[in-house]
């Protein structure tokens, strides 16, 4: 925390001075006469009665904390949403994405990861989300109305373009469609596919443009290898967040060797170690996902974080709403508590 008027803070030794001042009044007897028949119930209910007496004065001189604070303007970092953030979605429909290792299916983990991250991002936040196997197509381009991003999220399920994982190409459309979105220029849109590169933008790690790229295999084709997506991306200034959805146990019934089971041959573990490297290259952050709430968690604190910035939030606001609630409570124990005249 920090203050915007740090040398108000002093106004804090008003607390213990008022406190000071009360425990010397407390100390001050009245001399009086009292006739009293049993001195040991009369102890009993002034000790009591004691604490009631000390809690409207604590409750004020909290209230009195909490104004001095508010005074020196205090200040938190946080995230708030950044004008014109780009994230795009990309998501590997190869047929491996039927595996069930992941319940219901991993195809159907990532969907709902999908969702939780809209559910998380800011209403301001364009969002584009992109399609591949062995072909890479655009489901939505960069677009506010997340509402069509979900209605985008059908074509996951029907994407005809099983065969192959081509992730270099992935991110290379990924990247040209976010350099696209800089300029301000919407090409493309849903179902057309896209597979032209753009010129890469010079480097600039200020980028408003983040890539959040999950995929269960490992590259099997496309013209370019996934470092070379990375370079692009790199190049481009793009982070690329990298989510490795999958176990090494996974199957596809009636595919591999026809009784059910995975050809040893075949392999349907993510290749962890190239989405692992092209985070790195890229300077984003890799999440391995070996269940569907792993895969939920990753997409629900990226839904919170990508599209915002670091910022000083002045909270005084919040200082003034306790010392008034203080303030209230103090008045209400000592008008509950204070002694009555007979």
């Amino acid at each position: 925390m920090t203050f915007g008027h740090p040398l108000l803070l002093l106004t804090l030794l008003v607390v213990p001075a008022v406190a000071g001042l009360y425990a010397l009044a407390r100390r001050r007897r009245i001399r009086y006469a009292i006739a009293y028949t049993n001195i040991d119930v009369l102890a009993t209910v002034v000790e009591g009665r004691a604490w009631r007496r000390a809690v409207p004065t604590a409750l004020f001189l909290l209230a009195v904390a909490a104004l001095c604070v508010g005074l020196a303007r205090p200040h938190v970092r946080t995230l708030v949403a950044e004008d014109h953030a780009t994230v795009i979605l990309v998501i590997d429909a190869s047929r491996s994405m039927q595996s069930n290792d992941i319940k219901p299916s991993r195809l159907a983990a990532a969907e709902e990861a999908v969702q939780t991250f809209l559910d998380r991002a800011p209403k301001g936040l364009q969002i584009a989300l992109i399609v591949f196997a062995g072909d890479v197509q655009i489901a939505a381009p960069p677009t506010t109305d997340h509402e069509l991003v979900r209605q985008s999220l059908r074509l996951v399920e029907d994407y005809p373009g099983y065969t192959g994982t081509a992730i270099g190409d992935a991110l290379q459309v990924a990247v040209a469609l976010g350099q696209h979105a800089i300029r301000g220029l919407h090409s493309g849109g849903p179902t057309i596919a896209y597979r032209s590169a753009a010129a890469p933008l010079p480097p600039d790690r200020t980028s408003p443009v983040s890539i959040l790229f999950l995929s269960d295999g490992r590259q099997t084709t496309g013209a370019l290898t996934p470092m070379e997506g990375a370079d692009l991306a790199r190049a481009a200034g793009f982070p690329v967040y990298t989510v490795a959805l999958g176990t090494n146990g996974g199957s596809l019934p009636g595919f591999g060797t026809g009784f059910g089971q995975t050809s040893p041959a075949y392999s349907l573990a993510p290749d962890r170690v190239t989405l692992r490297a092209i985070a790195l290259r890229t300077g984003g952050t890799y999440f391995p996902a070996r269940s569907a709430a792993a895969a939920h968690a990753a997409y629900a604190k990226l839904g919170s974080r990508l599209g915002r910035r670091p910022a000083h939030e002045e909270i005084t606001y919040v200082f003034l709403a306790i010392a008034a609630g203080l303030l209230v409570l103090a008045g209400g124990a000592s008008a509950l508590w204070a002694p009555r005249l007979p």
